[in-house]
């Protein structure tokens, strides 16, 4: 991810077009950040306060020389106001701290430059390691997006349906022995 600080001067003098720059790279991970809250908090909500407190506070901003400063100050709001959130709408008391230790872990680590991009080689070279027929159904069904029936997939493929799901099925199975092998842990990759 580039450093979203480049903005900081632009934003100071109370440029707008800036503020949107830097939150068109900076959204991403504030909603990721977000994402062990939205069980208990309108996430989109506080998402919203937090860029609104970022604006308000980013002409008095000072970097601390480490890149994203803005963005890592829009993270700490964020989380505040989903802990105040989660607070405020507790039924059973429980003490601050233990609160604070429940949330911390199970927040999950903020990647500000989104997925890994080892994962995503990792994925890419098993792809291409897939025999014609499972690799055929597997971009098909991902390209589909979830949009197309799979008798309509099967159909463009030349395929049944049932040989379809087989060979979808075989793709998967592949997939994942092949993320096995290269030490991929599916279990924690999914959560």
């Amino acid at each position: 991810m580039l450093d979203l600080d480049v903005h900081l001067e632009a934003l100071a003098s109370g440029d707008a077009g800036a503020f949107g720059r830097w939150l068109a790279g900076a959204e991403p991970c504030l909603r990721q950040s977000l994402r062990t809250f939205a069980a208990r908090v309108d996430t989109e909500a506080t998402l919203q306060e937090a860029l609104l407190r970022t604006w308000q506070v980013a002409p008095r901003h000072a970097p601390d020389g480490s890149p994203n400063s803005l963005l890592r100050l829009a993270l700490r709001i964020a989380r505040n106001l989903a802990i105040d959130e989660v607070r405020r709408a507790r039924v059973s008391p429980v003490e601050d701290e233990a609160l604070e230790q429940a949330l911390a872990a199970a927040a999950p680590p903020v990647s500000p430059g989104g997925p890994d991009p080892f994962l995503r080689r990792v994925i890419d070279e098993c792809r291409r390691l897939l025999p014609g027929k499972p690799a055929q159904a597997l971009a098909a069904r991902l390209a589909g997006a979830g949009a197309e029936p799979d008798e309509e997939l099967a159909a463009r493929l030349g395929m049944r349906r049932n040989t379809f799901l087989q060979n979808f099925t075989r793709a998967r199975k592949l997939l994942a022995e092949c993320l096995e092998k290269r030490k991929v842990d599916l279990d924690a990759e999914l959560r």
